[in-house]
């Protein structure tokens, strides 16, 4: 259980490092993060994190593929959070 809660966080932090960075580049007019990492990381792991970082900076608020992908992937990992702690009841006790 403590691998999987390492895993969240460490797969968060790049997902809101690169979301803040995006945000930056995109006022100073400078090179962008590709939307596919962006989303990638999400993917990956840190769609929670990243989509608090984006609503908070107020970043990519009006691109659908973020504000509804994003939330989709939030709860497809809640689903198969559930099924690995529930019905599998892979990480034992906690």
């Amino acid at each position: 259980m403590r691998y999987l809660i390492l895993y969240l966080i460490l797969i968060s932090l790049p997902g809101v490092f690169l979301t803040l960075f995006d945000k930056a580049a995109a006022k100073r007019g400078a090179r962008r993060v590709p939307e596919a990492v962006l989303m990638g990381v999400g993917a990956l792991g840190g769609a929670f994190a990243e989509f608090l970082a984006m609503c908070i900076v107020r970043h990519k608020t009006q691109h659908a593929k973020f504000m509804l992908g994003l939330p989709l992937l939030i709860i497809a990992h809640a689903g198969l959070l559930y099924y690995l702690l529930f019905v599998l009841r892979l990480f034992g006790e906690f």
